[in-house]
């Protein structure tokens, strides 16, 4: 990364360019052009967008910027890949735990129930067996009633 830095520190100097006007002319603060020719990349928390930054600055210096990024990726995979395995794992297991902590959490909260779902179908089934016996018995209450009014229309 220091390579890139230096490459872009001194094709820029070589134009005439300040850092100032380069920063002007790409919209990128002057700070994030100084650390990417010193080659911090600490100074960044999302890759993506230094590469990015690297990408048109290369671009503004008249650099090829593709081969830039190519080896900004060499880079980032040489670095990434001495980090052993362990490390990062420990390090994710962290970031976890300090979520767990920023978590705000009220005694007056309570966990939301959580209901058992063949209790609802049950019911559920129940009342429509009931509702269905309902309207059998009124059907069947119906139909008796008009055979007991017909008979007794032809008793008199």
């Amino acid at each position: 990364m220091n390579e890139i830095g230096e490459l872009f520190r001194v094709t820029r100097e070589e134009a005439g360019v300040s850092i100032t006007e380069a920063s002007k002319d790409l919209d990128i603060k002057e700070v994030i052009l100084e650390n990417i020719e010193e080659g911090n990349i600490g100074c960044f928390k999302d890759i993506f967008v230094l590469k990015d930054y690297i990408y048109n600055y290369a671009k503004y210096l008249g650099i090829d910027s593709n081969k830039i990024i190519d080896e900004f990726n060499e880079y980032m995979f040489e670095y990434t890949s001495k980090i052993p395995l362990k490390e990062i794992e420990k390090k994710i297991e962290e970031q976890n735990n300090e979520k767990e902590k920023n978590e705000m959490i009220s005694p007056y909260t309570k966990e939301p129930r959580k209901y058992n779902k063949s209790l609802y179908v049950l019911l559920y089934t129940a009342v429509i067996l009931f509702l269905l016996i309902v309207v059998i018995w009124s059907i069947r209450q119906i139909t008796i009633a008009k055979e007991v009014a017909t008979v007794i229309s032809y008793v008199k």
